[in-house]
């Protein structure tokens, strides 16, 4: 028998990561997401970071919703299904290939998030600007500057990383943001922005916010890859993996990781493209398992720090056949999914969810939050 959930109000704020993933990890995070409305804490989510899939999530749900996050009733009763019908009946891949079909639209092949953007826009309905989305709770949407290899973020106000600067979002469509977190290398290239188009903005590290001066940034292009390439968990806004110290406030963080684990096996012959694409693979999967296990660490220290929930997690054995086991499997795209499929990767999210909540509470009540920050 399942226990109550927790009346509204008496769990404590936390912050969200939503990781990368395409399709698979939108589903996963929707089985998370559905464990945490059943518990009525979807009110209390201050901070989200996002990157990929995380992020396509995120702007759907905000699009489902009139630029607002939703309630946990909400969610539970028009999100989630409504997300669960678009996803079975639509391909975000194939939406964007369609705006090929506009010979405008002929100069994007080599930048193909512009057409992710376009289909965003066109196809699933998001047409809102940047500023016009709720201002609670603060989401940071990750990409990756292609010339400098930092973290770019767009926010509601503003958008930029510290090497170049910040610039104001007035009129920057919500879809482009979105479709730069999907602009995964050798898949769906970059989005090309213009630098000149903005008045950027920098200060010096940790001074005031009123110290920044115009700068001209060293680019006349950008070009915004996939936040997965810099940071596969969105975890860099919410915490400091070379101090293993959460940044600037001290909420619990719940990470959801719908990544795909790297698969044994090296089959690919002497001259086969496929080799380079392994060796990345290999990269990012130790660059993501060095700052899940820092995280993990961190939670170790102390009851109430949050939550790591995996697509791997060990709470859920991957038995064969299992529901574990097919979204490990289950490949990073964008296309349509069945119903079967969703159903699977939801439950899966959920399953884990609920496990690690039974393990170790994924949230303290808010009676105890004075001594779990006292902790961190």
């Amino acid at each position: 028998m399942e226990s109550p959930a927790v009346p509204i109000g008496q769990r404590p704020d936390f912050a969200l990561a939503l990781s990368g993933g395409g399709v698979r990890a939108m589903v996963f995070h929707l089985g998370v997401l559905k464990y945490l409305a059943e518990q009525q804490a979807l009110e209390q989510v201050t901070q989200i970071s996002t990157v990929s899939g995380g992020s396509l999530l995120v702007g759907l749900m905000l699009q489902e919703n009139h630029g607002q996050w939703p309630d946990s009733t909400t969610f539970l009763l028009r999100i989630y299904p409504a997300l669960q019908t678009r996803l079975c009946s639509r391909s975000l891949l194939w939406s964007a290939l369609r705006q090929l079909l506009n010979p405008l639209n002929w100069r994007f092949l080599l930048s193909r998030a512009n057409l992710l953007a376009l289909a965003l826009q066109n196809e699933w309905g998001v047409t809102a600007l940047l500023p016009e989305i709720g201002a609670k709770p603060d989401w940071s949407i990750n990409g990756t500057t292609a010339e400098n290899g930092k973290r770019f973020r767009f926010k509601r106000g503003n958008m930029g990383d510290y090497s170049i600067g910040y610039a104001a979002t007035n009129g920057f469509p919500l879809a482009q943001a979105l479709a730069v977190s999907a602009a995964f290398p050798g898949g769906i290239g970059p989005l090309s922005l213009k630098t000149r188009r903005f008045k950027w903005m920098q200060r010096q590290w940790e001074a005031p916010l009123n110290s920044a001066v115009e700068v001209r940034p060293p680019f006349r292009k950008l070009r915004l890859y996939d936040g997965g390439v810099y940071d596969n968990l969105g975890l860099e806004p919410l915490f400091d993996a070379a101090t293993g110290q959460t940044k600037r406030y001290a909420y619990p963080i719940i990470v959801s990781d719908a990544g795909a684990p790297l698969k044994p096996g090296f089959d690919a012959g002497v001259l086969s493209p496929w080799r380079l694409k392994r060796l990345a693979d290999i990269m990012s999967d130790q660059t993501r398992a060095l700052r899940g296990r820092t995280f993990v660490e961190y939670l170790k220290k102390a009851p109430g720090r949050g939550a790591y929930l995996s697509t791997a997690s060990s709470l859920v054995e991957p038995t064969k056949g299992s529901d574990a086991a097919f979204a490990a499997d289950f490949p990073t795209t964008l296309n349509r999914l069945q119903a079967e499929v969703f159903e699977r990767i939801a439950r899966h999210g959920y399953a884990v969810a609920r496990a690690t909540d039974r393990q170790y509470p994924l949230l303290p009540l808010a009676s105890t939050v004075p001594e779990v920050l006292e902790r961190l």
